[in-house]
């Protein structure tokens, strides 16, 4: 094993900051999407009025703690990491589905829930039989995190401390991010961002390039988002821009595996076929949860990348971002 990454122990491998929402995962068609001028493939923020009426509209759905972050942090559990989750919901139904799923998997949850203002976030996610999934997400209590709800405690004992880029569309959740990432580093954790998706990139580009280039020491993104982060189409263009901006990216690029770099160091990892593809919905985010369980145990970064690898490789043969098998003994099973 290679020395710590980490100056001292912590009580906490990963603690992540995002937006606690229930996801609610839909089998449907592309005539539905099409019927509702959604665009395929992307995520789209809604009003309360408009997950209402699309809620009512797409039929049966199945309802799970979700949000990029907590998916993450739910598979980090599921393999034995130490996880802990800091978001915001509000005290309805929805907002205690949140809060019982993200506690039974293992994740210490704390933030307290929000007596008055918007309901607690919900994401339709319209799963086509391609396995393509497009979200409609309104985002409603989660934006309401502000820095004064951090638990700055549970963030000081964390070995990486791991950030959506989705909060960036909230002023005051953008706040508490960096106050949180601050802290972390300032008492020598790591600060771990996910770019979460394409258009979030589009949006924030300029305060995404500022956060790579010097606040962020693990990168993950995909294909599209790492390209649009740099505006080139090119994927090995984007590789040589974002090459020693931090000490760590691990880029996925769907069935053709990721890429991982560290300084002038590359490694091509493959993707793992486990199954028939039947939904894409927390791929990203349980490779993110993979990668950071083998980081934070100090394992090689080829062996995290496979990590990453095979936990994306199981979630996309199932319906919903929460593997319904053991993870643990998945990846001992394809590493041993």
């Amino acid at each position: 094993m290679s020395p710590s990454r980490f100056g001292s122990t912590r009580s906490l491998d990963v603690v992540g900051i995002g937006n606690a929402i229930v996801d609610v995962l839909v089998q449907t068609d592309d005539a539905f999407l099409s019927t509702h001028n959604l665009n395929k493939g992307a995520m789209a923020l809604v009003d309360e009025e408009q997950a209402q009426r699309l809620y009512s509209a797409s039929g049966a759905g199945m309802e799970t703690s979700g949000g990029s972050a907590a998916n993450t942090l739910a598979g980090l559990a599921q393999l034995g990491s130490k996880a802990g989750f800091i978001g915001r919901v509000r005290d309805d139904q929805l907002g205690t589905i949140f809060s019982h799923d993200i506690r039974a998997v293992g994740t210490r949850f704390e933030t307290p829930a929000a007596t008055e203002g918007p309901s607690t976030a919900r994401c339709l996610i319209l799963v086509t039989p391609d396995a393509q999934r497009t979200m409609c997400t309104y985002l409603g209590a989660s934006v309401q995190l502000e820095p004064e709800d951090l638990d700055l405690s549970m963030v000081r004992e964390a070995k990486v401390l791991y950030l959506e880029g989705y909060l960036w569309d909230s002023p005051a959740a953008k706040r508490a991010f960096i106050a949180a990432a601050e802290t972390c580093r300032q008492g020598g954790g790591q600060v771990a961002l996910s770019l979460s998706d394409g258009f979030c990139v589009d949006r924030h580009r300029d305060s995404f390039l500022e956060l790579v280039n010097g606040h962020v020491d693990v990168l993950f993104a995909n294909e599209d988002e790492i390209t649009s982060l740099y505006g080139t189409d090119d994927f090995e263009a984007a590789l040589d821009q974002v090459k020693g901006c931090c000490k760590v990216a691990a880029l996925t690029r769907s069935e053709q595996g990721s890429v991982v770099l560290s300084g002038d160091q590359r490694w091509d990892i493959p993707a793992y076929s486990l199954g028939t593809l039947v939904d894409t919905t927390g791929a990203g985010d349980l490779y993110a949860g993979g990668f950071l369980h083998g980081y934070t145990k100090d394992l090689p970064l080829e062996t995290c990348g496979n990590i990453g690898s095979i936990c994306a490789g199981q979630v996309v043969t199932q319906l919903g971002p929460r593997s319904q098998v053991s993870l643990s003994e998945l990846v001992q099973k394809h590493l041993s």
